[in-house]
């Protein structure tokens, strides 16, 4: 698990994460409840390992706990690349299914077109050209 300490650490955690699920704990060392969570949690992180864990102090990180609607602690956020915020909600140790419901729910396989392709034999100019243009290059 990774300790954020700032806003742009926490931004750079996301951007850097690409495509990964990333599943942030909002805490307080105060917490009990989060207190009694966190090694269960260590423990989820490590069967886990392409699921990137960060965790965030509630009063290290006010101003940006707050504008991310953490009002409850234990809270946490599912992320993921360019889908952005997949989910957030609160769990204690009593309710911990719910982080394994959710895990998943978003770890699986995200839907493609299938495998990448290069374009072959294709002459991709002749088709962005417009017709008149084509026609006159032709006629030359």
């Amino acid at each position: 698990m990774i300790d954020i300490h700032s806003t742009q650490e926490f931004l750079n955690a996301l951007s850097g994460a690409g495509d990964r699920l990333v599943i942030v704990e909002f805490y307080g060392t105060w917490c009990a409840s989060c207190r009694a969570l966190f090694p269960k949690l260590c423990r989820t992180a490590e069967e886990h390992p392409e699921i990137l864990f960060l965790k965030v102090n509630f009063d290290e990180n006010k101003p940006m706990c707050k504008s991310l609607n953490v009002k409850v602690l234990p809270y946490f956020h599912f992320y993921r690349g360019a889908d952005g915020q997949l989910e957030s909600f609160s769990c204690s140790l009593a309710k911990f299914q719910k982080i394994k419901d959710a895990i998943v729910l978003h770890s699986t396989a995200r839907c493609s077109i299938g495998p990448p392709r290069g374009v072959g034999d294709l002459n991709l100019e002749s088709l962005s050209v417009p017709k008149e243009k084509q026609t006159e290059s032709t006629a030359t």
